[in-house]
């Protein structure tokens, strides 16, 4: 018998980079929705190493632009410290937060680790915003406006550096899915850096498999998958427990769609799950959907025949890219 893939949940409860309080309370949300069972049920080896422990949130205004950047900059730190460990350790981290300043940590550990295995990464990030604010951009100061900026180097020395590196990774790295709210000067730095943006309009012309079909193009063996899924990228409809609510998002089925397709890949290898808010949810509605979706992503499907949308090998050969839409 195979042995089992091992994978360990890391909870962050913190919302010290966000607008709202109560992400902090995400990480039991998931875990009380079930995470770990619908996982093992995945064949997945669980090791749930509990929460990290960092400062609470101070709730101050923002300080040259940014908002709690000591807590922000800790709580990166024991994430990262946290995620490459268990990289080394051959697992596949799942983070769970927490407000998307978070993923500066994870993801500069798992470029880190890339950088280390001479792998090529790739990172999906799943979103309604695209978080490549600057402290002289953002109206708020609040971070987790910020992570992509941060982690393409654009933003302060204790974020950019996180790994080792600066920056951390490169824009072109990164594609962007379910986009459609940017603030105005983070629409012309994100054309000016080129960053790959799949926005709602592109998702409601091309339809979500074309989408992911472009999205996904040129991984091949040797590419480390990186999903950073804010809760906030499904339609408020079906997920309302998110402290930044913005109506257009995907279906439920676009969702699934997504998250299916991904995991036809076979080339997940880090997870953030970010931005749940129980305190804006109904009956943990939107932890139990966050829990179904994750489910998917690691190969449960609705298909019963072979998919056909793409083959493993096919999975080098380039397409074409869109970088624009409605959103920017």
């Amino acid at each position: 018998m195979r042995p089992l893939r091992a994978a360990a949940l890391i909870g962050a409860p913190t919302d010290v980079g966000a607008a709202d309080r109560g992400a902090s309370m995400g990480p039991e949300a998931l875990r009380v929705a079930g995470i770990a069972d619908a996982l093992r049920a995945r064949d997945l080896e669980i090791h749930d190493l509990g929460n990290l422990n960092g400062p609470p949130n101070p709730w101050q205004p923002p300080v040259d632009g940014y908002r709690h950047l000591p807590q922000v900059v800790r709580w990166n730190e024991l994430v990262h410290e946290s995620v490459y460990g268990q990289l080394r350790e051959g697992r596949l981290p799942v983070l769970l937060g927490g407000d998307h300043c978070l993923s500066i940590g994870s993801i500069s550990a798992v470029a880190r680790h890339c950088r280390e295995r001479g792998q090529k990464l790739r990172v999906l990030w799943l979103d309604a915003h695209a978080d490549f604010n600057t402290s002289l951009l953002s109206p708020s100061g609040n971070v987790h406006g910020m992570p992509v900026a941060c982690l393409c180097g654009f933003g302060p020395r204790e974020l950019t550096s996180m790994g080792g590196q600066t920056p951390a990774i490169a824009p072109s790295w990164v594609r962007q899915i379910g986009i459609r709210s940017v603030d105005e000067g983070e629409k012309r730095f994100v054309h000016q850096q080129g960053l790959d943006v799949f926005d709602m309009r592109h998702i409601d012309e091309m339809g979500m498999r074309q989408t992911l079909e472009q999205a996904l193009a040129g991984m091949d063996g040797d590419t480390h998958l990186h999903v950073s899924f804010d809760v906030d990228f499904l339609d408020p409809e079906i997920a309302p427990g998110v402290g930044t609510q913005v109506l257009g998002g995907p279906s439920y089925r676009e969702a699934q769609l997504c998250m299916e397709m991904i995991a036809d890949t076979r080339r997940l290898a880090s997870l953030d799950v970010v931005e749940l808010n129980p305190a804006f949810d109904v009956r943990n509605r939107t932890a139990v959907l966050a829990v179904d979706l994750i489910e998917s992503l690691f190969g449960k499907s609705t298909l019963m025949r072979r998919p056909a949308w793409r083959r493993p090998a096919d999975l080098a050969r380039p397409q074409r890219r869109s970088t624009s839409g409605s959103a920017l």
